[in-house]
């Protein structure tokens, strides 16, 4: 996985949490009502997250995906390896 992709998905991901809240605190009433203003600044990171860093994300997952595939062993070889090990043996 490339280290960059992730790195800039969390930066933006944090930056779009901080700078509402950053602005809030600005305010005097919002000073006062931090916890609210962590609320707010949460809800509208989310919402900006969803409309605008779509593209980032999809690359992170799309890395995460090929790194998965690269390893090799799928769960259904785990699974049939796991079948294996506790299949009854008839001795005959």
């Amino acid at each position: 996985m490339r280290v960059r992709s992730a790195l800039v998905y969390t930066v933006l991901r944090l930056l779009v949490f901080v700078v509402p809240f950053a602005i809030m605190m600005l305010f005097p009433v919002m000073r006062e009502y931090s916890w609210l203003s962590a609320i707010f600044a949460a809800l509208i990171g989310l919402s900006l997250s969803v409309l605008f860093l779509r593209r980032p994300l999809d690359d992170l997952t799309a890395e995460l995906a090929a790194r998965r595939r690269r390893r090799g062993a799928t769960d259904e070889d785990v699974e049939d390896a796991a079948a294996d090990e506790v299949a009854p043996t008839r001795a005959e």
